[in-house]
């Protein structure tokens, strides 16, 4: 099966984004857990909280050039649009009752925006925690 640029550079934005919550302490439980409904890329867990995470990534020619102003004028997590959250929370759900997780656990969606420049191998990162469902 042939692998197409976008698909690489979300792989890649899936990498960066757990070796962004590793080095945060998240422990990363499963990536890519996939119904026909939806798929949540990465499940981790840290401080006893299950964090569903949601990846989105861009590629830009160069993350150096990227200023402050220009990460927060263009926000790839704007592309979780509501009918996104509903797929996400139906993949959600099946999750937690698939691995009998206990009804008192916390668990909350939060999402990774991934800039990268493959070209000079460099990446920012933009964590949003605890998004409403």
């Amino acid at each position: 099966m042939k692998t197409t640029a976008k698909r690489r550079i979300g792989d890649t934005g899936e990498e960066v984004c757990c070796s962004f919550l590793e080095n945060k302490g998240f422990k990363i439980i499963t990536r890519n857990y996939l119904k026909k409904w939806g798929e949540i890329d990465v499940i981790a867990e840290k401080d006893d909280i299950l964090h569903f995470v949601e990846v989105k990534t861009v590629s830009r020619e160069n993350v150096r050039d990227i200023s402050r102003e220009t990460l927060d004028n263009y926000r790839p997590e704007e592309n979780v649009h509501p009918r996104k959250l509903k797929r996400l929370s139906r993949a959600i759900q099946s999750y937690l009752l698939e691995n009998r997780v206990e009804a008192d656990k916390s668990w909350q969606l939060d999402i990774v925006a991934v800039f990268l420049d493959l070209k000079n191998k460099e990446a920012k990162v933009r964590f949003t925690e605890n998004v409403i469902i």
